[in-house]
């Protein structure tokens, strides 16, 4: 039997995170936070089936690029508890194959994008 979860989560810098790093660890790419110098290198992480992004229609080029779409949210955002990103974490049902899951994973997201008219 199925069971759903969805659980919705600030990164926020108040908590010691950034978006730089949530999106290198999610990806399992290598991520320079330009703000802190920091390096977050996740490339030997394994189990990451799909990293793709969604972006609004009107995006710029550069937004295609992860890391400089998120080193652009870390800039956008200068307080210092900022929120700069949110996780969406949804459990999908193993019963569907992995190409259904990825595509009900990213109409979720365009969803959202369109809507809010931010990246996921």
């Amino acid at each position: 039997m199925a069971i759903y979860h969805l659980s919705v989560k600030a990164i926020s810098r108040s908590a010691g995170r950034s978006g730089t790093a949530s999106s290198a660890y999610r990806s399992g790419e290598k991520i320079e936070d330009e703000r802190t110098g920091e390096v977050h290198d996740y490339t030997r992480r394994s189990g990451v089936e799909s990293a793709d992004l969604v972006l609004p229609e009107d995006a710029p080029d550069w937004a295609a690029d992860r890391a400089a779409l998120w080193n652009a949210a870390e800039q956008a955002e200068t307080r210092k508890n900022a929120t700069v990103a949110r996780e969406f974490e949804i459990a999908l049902p193993e019963e569907l194959p992995p190409a259904e899951r990825r595509r009900l994973a990213l109409d979720f997201a365009g969803e959202l994008v369109q809507r809010h008219g931010c990246a996921a």
